[in-house]
């Protein structure tokens, strides 16, 4: 018998090429390429490639994507005096910055400011095509939509730090730089500015989503890889026709945990508290300068933050003998 003992796919089943179903009628265009296998590939997933369904909407999302990717990137390059050696020495350091707050809503001069917005219309123009052709594949192929709710909620959090949330400050100088540790150091900044977002409610709750779906989604792929000997892979028939797999991994979790989930809800529980982080922390950013200024004397306000001295000379009290 075959047993799973790491995380890598153990066997790979070759076949002739799995063409898809049929698409309807109705605007669908052909797949396109030659499929092909690649080894590598299939110890993580699927060892085939191809054929591919790209269709209007996936080409015109690539043609945005490339476009604000080329703006961002040559600007970068030019910031560096068109050196390819400090481009790449310096890339994770290189930024293109929003407007300066000076120009509000205005459409600032491009060097200042003008590509950023230039980019980030690209940008945003392909992230909601992918989203429209996602949701439109999904019901081409009579599936839920799923997937596309999913992505939708990683667009909210997107918007209301790139667009929603400026829009409503009154300045494009509020958002975030296209840039690796320049994007880093605007989250830093933006925190401290605003008095801590540790303090910010929501993003507590992004927070606890965030670490919640990483564990839910660990330990479901724990289970179902441990149960993989007795085909708890096939988990749509371990629902239907609960099977030894699905007895044994629910009697697990009773016996560890107390409560177990289903073959099918574990993955609902997933779905929402992975949602739930990108929702909840686009809230916090989005109520951040516009309804409350400071974090940390809201939390004071509302008996939740301790309250510091402010006198920055007086000497630090240890908590612990404190409390003695």
């Amino acid at each position: 018998m075959i047993e799973y003992q790491n995380i890598f796919t153990r066997t790979q089943i070759h076949g002739p090429a799995d063409m898809g179903v049929p698409l309807p009628n109705g605007g669908n265009r052909e797949r396109v390429g030659k499929p092909i296998f690649v080894h590598l590939f299939g110890l993580l997933g699927d060892a085939q490639v191809g054929p591919i369904y790209l269709g209007w909407l996936g080409i015109l999302s690539i043609l945005c994507g490339v476009i604000a990717f080329e703006i961002i990137g040559l600007n970068m390059w030019a910031s560096v005096n068109w050196s390819p050696i400090q481009f790449l020495r310096q890339l994770f350091w290189l930024a293109l910055e929003p407007p300066p707050a000076k120009y509000g809503l205005h459409f600032p001069p491009m060097a200042e400011g003008g590509w950023w917005l230039l980019a980030g219309f690209f940008l945003t123009a392909s992230i909601i095509l992918w989203w429209v052709r996602t949701y439109r594949r999904a019901i081409a192929l009579g599936m839920g939509t799923h997937v596309a709710w999913a992505f939708a909620a990683a667009i909210w959090l997107y918007l209301v730090l790139g667009f929603i949330r400026p829009l409503l400050m009154g300045n494009f100088g509020e958002a975030v730089p296209f840039g690796i540790f320049p994007h880093l150091d605007w989250t830093a900044a933006f925190s401290i500015r605003y008095g801590n977002l540790f303090y910010n409610p929501f993003h507590m709750l992004s927070i606890a989503f965030l670490y919640g779906s990483a564990l839910l989604f660990a330990m479901h792929a724990a289970t179902i890889l441990a149960v993989s000997r007795l085909g708890g892979e096939r988990e749509i028939e371990q629902i239907v026709d609960r099977g030894t797999a699905s007895e044994r991994a629910a009697l697990f979790w009773r016996w560890t945990m107390g409560f177990n989930a289903t073959m099918e809800s574990i993955h609902r529980w997933a779905w929402w508290f992975a949602v739930l982080c990108p929702l909840a922390g686009g809230i916090g950013i989005l109520l951040t300068g516009t309804v409350v200024d400071n974090w940390y004397l809201w939390g004071i306000k509302h008996g939740f933050a301790p309250e510091y001295a402010y006198d920055m000379w007086a000497p630090v009290l240890d908590p612990a003998l404190a409390a003695k």
